[in-house]
């Protein structure tokens, strides 16, 4: 069941991981329109451009390879391009490709720096893309893959319905938090210092105060 999202309401598809990452850190980027670059940026940045040629279908035997695909879905309202999409032939199910036989089942691939992280922020990312590509074009996909730059591999993702449920709920969460336009306080954790947004965070600084303020609220409590 599609949810009432308008085009003017639809948000970037590629905030769904820095949401999952930290709310903070997305409401910085996509509320305040603020942005900072590090080396992790800059490298994945670079490697997105290798990736993404919006120019370019190929073609290998039984398998076409799309870049820089644009994405859409009303039922999140979202909206983003994929890395590439490629479509593997199929004997009963998939989409028809103009001047291509058969049938053809697309499976999203995303590229990244690095290695595979610890939680599912890449997880979801791709998982939302997977659901734009089986909203417009009307097909089921059950895998993904997510290919790491650091170790030139690409990891197989399961889309089961634990992660799609995940990705419904950050996408409902994040219109909310974007309706309502107020930026979360910060949150002091292990990974802030891996952060493009750290300078403008000041995740120390912000904890520092509230602390501050609770200390004092609590003196004049008990005077």
């Amino acid at each position: 069941m599609r949810s009432d999202y308008l085009e003017e309401d639809f948000l970037m598809l590629s905030g769904i991981q820095h949401y999952f990452f930290c709310e903070r850190q997305w409401a910085l980027i996509h509320i305040e329109k603020q942005w900072q670059e590090n080396v992790r940026t800059i490298e994945g940045k670079y490697i997105h451009e290798r990736a993404d040629d919006p120019f370019i279908v190929e073609t290998r035997g039984d398998l076409v390879i799309a870049r820089s695909v644009p994405l859409v879905s009303h039922r999140l309202g979202l909206y983003g391009v994929a890395d590439v999409v490629e479509f593997s032939r199929s004997e009963s199910q998939g989409v028809s490709l103009k001047d291509k036989a058969g049938f053809w089942m697309p499976i999203p691939v995303e590229y990244k720096r690095g290695k595979p992280k610890s939680d599912a922020r890449d997880e979801v990312q791709l998982c939302a893309q997977a659901i734009c590509l089986e909203e417009m074009l009307n097909v089921t996909i059950d895998k993904g893959y997510l290919f790491y730059n650091a170790i030139k591999r690409r990891s197989e993702v399961i889309l089961d319905s634990e992660l799609r449920g995940l990705v419904q709920k950050l996408a409902e969460r994040m219109h909310i938090t974007f309706r309502e336009g107020v930026t979360p306080k910060a949150k002091l954790r292990k990974h802030c210092d891996l952060c493009s947004m750290i300078e403008i965070c000041q995740p120390k600084i912000t904890s520092k105060k509230k602390k501050v303020n609770e200390y004092i609220k609590k003196v004049v409590a008990e005077e």
